[in-house]
């Protein structure tokens, strides 16, 4: 058995390597969100075999809930033997997240040798060109660029908007806003999705510089009305992980998504928005923004 460890936000300068030239789509892949999303439900993991870095989720009430992900190393990929030998090294029954390219390199048929197959529609992330949400150009985004008017003419020619990137000196502001944000949706409710995303925000904004995230806020009358975190994932692509802004002032979202795009995500050619988790209202919102492919997600569990 491997002995795993805690992952915790002070891991991440020493994990990235294995990182930074991974080709999977998913943002499951992306150290950065794997670290920030742990609370007391869900805990990551990981332990180096050899030169090898192997990460696990475990979960405090729904043990049938661990998994690995695929395992990473700077210089190669792992074919469905190999895995399969890896997990049961590591003592877990499956792999989640294992996006369809994985799928496609190797073949469903040598898979199933070793694994059946199972897919999840509510982990599959949305992929958008960059310069699609950075021009918003053509009738498809019409509707969105008039939104954009009217806030433009609102606020930005009238001078109340100030836009500047995160930092740790603006930390108290960010946390501020984002209590603010959370009290008109109910993010303290029990089992809230939104109260994980919530505590994952806030791990990231204590942890930005350290985990190499890139961040944008923007101000209205001075104070912090939206803020934008993204991070790496493959060399053609970044992931949006958390957008905020005041849902009330009509025109700011689609304004500061537009402006996330051309300032977060400069040379990459594409952004992962994340998965809508089979929410209606959240998958209503993505496809608005016309994507250009869905990575899917998938299961792998040993027989």
């Amino acid at each position: 058995m491997l002995n795993f460890k805690p992952l915790t936000p002070a891991d991440f300068p020493r994990l990235e390597k294995y990182f930074q030239n991974q080709p999977h789509q998913l943002c499951a892949y992306s150290l950065a969100s794997v670290i920030a999303w742990s609370n007391e439900i869900y805990q990551p993991y990981a332990t180096l075999d050899d030169d090898i870095l192997m990460i696990c989720a475990e979960y405090a009430t729904e043990y049938e809930k661990r998994h690995l992900i695929l395992p990473m190393a700077s210089d190669r990929q792992f074919d469905p033997q190999t895995i399969h030998k890896l997990a049961e090294k590591a003592g877990f029954a499956k792999y989640q997240f294992v996006p369809d390219d994985y799928i496609t390199t190797y073949g469903r048929d040598r898979i199933e040798t070793l694994f059946t197959i199972e897919e999840h529609t509510e982990y599959d992330d949305y992929i958008y060109l960059a310069s699609d949400l950075a021009q918003l150009g053509g009738n498809r985004f019409a509707k969105k660029r008039n939104l954009i008017r009217q806030f433009e003419r609102s606020h930005v020619e009238t001078d109340r908007v100030q836009v500047e990137p995160m930092t740790s000196a603006v930390s108290g502001e960010c946390i501020e806003f984002l209590e603010k944000w959370c009290e008109t949706r109910d993010c303290e409710a029990v089992d809230s999705d939104l109260l994980c995303e919530k505590l994952a925000a806030l791990k990231t904004i204590e942890n930005l510089e350290l985990m190499d995230m890139r961040g944008l806020l923007l101000r209205i009358d001075g104070a912090v009305s939206a803020f934008g975190m993204a991070s790496h994932l493959t060399n053609e692509m970044g992931v949006l992980h958390f957008e905020k802004a005041f849902a009330e002032v009509k025109g700011l979202y689609q304004y500061f998504d537009r402006l996330c795009a051309r300032r977060l995500f400069e040379g990459y050619t594409y952004i992962n928005k994340e998965s809508d988790m089979n929410e209606p209202g959240l998958k209503k919102a993505k496809r608005s923004y016309h994507p250009v492919k869905l990575v899917k997600s998938y299961t792998l569990r040993l027989k």
